[in-house]
């Protein structure tokens, strides 16, 4: 699933090839049908990234996106192709054209629904969000801060890599209970978070390595891996950790593959 920089770069991208223009919306699949006839012609005035949530408005009227564990968006200049496969909703003007496919929530909204589902989403470290209310769950709850990371109600846009790296430069263990994190190690992940998410939005990669532990600095090898980026305990498992040697672990916490260093993170 897209982390949220992703999503905030995807924000990005949408706005520059739109800005301001007259858009014509199609649904080539069928399910976005009926919607994508009330906004078809309209102009796309404001895209908002929202952790992992994208809202476009045409109006008074905002097209709520999540991309799920399958969706994806084709951004790109030009004239669009002929349509092929299930694209749920397709965008085009002058300029470009964006395609989407296989999300999980593709829905047309009001101002008050949008409000609404915008309500129920965590601060987000991308716009330096004000952290207090995710603290205000995090310091009360039972849970694990590994599972609380997660939570898109307590800080939004956190995904796997995000959470696996900044517990890891914290020191801290994912099975740890939230209520035991003081408020000091709290603000220091949150901050963190800031950096490190909007660096990724950026650079369009996720980097998590202080410069002293790369790998021209240590004289290890770069790490090869698809998602690209330097990371220290992320789809490591069996491998050394980078700064005690000890193995990297790798279980299951909430359906989702959780990585850490047990003498780095201890409990």
């Amino acid at each position: 699933m897209p982390e949220g920089n992703v999503i905030h770069n995807q924000a990005r991208r949408l706005r520059n090839l739109f800005r301001s223009s007259a858009v014509t919306v199609d649904s080539p699949q069928g399910r976005f049908t009926a919607d994508a006839k009330k906004i078809n012609g309209r102009t796309l005035d404001k895209v908002e990234a929202h952790g992992k949530h994208l809202f476009l408005r045409f109006g008074d009227l905002w097209v709520h996106v999540h991309l799920g564990l399958f969706g994806k968006w084709r951004i790109a200049k030009g004239e669009a192709p002929q349509p092929f496969g299930q694209i749920r909703m397709r965008l085009r003007s002058d300029e470009g054209y964006a395609e989407l496919r296989g999300p999980t929530v593709c829905e047309l909204l009001d101002d008050d629904a949008k409000k609404a589902a915008v309500s129920r989403i965590g601060p987000d470290p991308i716009k330096k969000s004000d952290p207090t209310p995710a603290w205000n769950r995090v310091e009360r709850s039972s849970a694990s801060i590994g599972a609380l990371l997660m939570d898109q109600r307590v800080f939004a846009g956190v995904g796997n890599i995000y959470r696996a790296e900044v517990l890891f430069r914290h020191n801290i263990s994912p099975f740890r209970p939230g209520k035991q994190l003081s408020r000091g190690e709290f603000d220091a992940m949150w901050e963190d978070l800031v950096v490190l998410m909007t660096q990724g939005t950026k650079r369009g990669r996720i980097d998590t390595v202080r410069a002293e532990h790369l790998p021209e600095i240590m004289g290890r090898r770069p790490r090869e891996d698809r998602h690209g980026g330097e990371v220290y305990v992320y789809r490591r498992a069996g491998q050394e950790c980078h700064l005690c040697g000890d193995e990297v672990q790798m279980a299951e916490m909430g359906a989702r593959k959780l990585y850490w260093c047990n003498t780095c993170q201890p409990e």
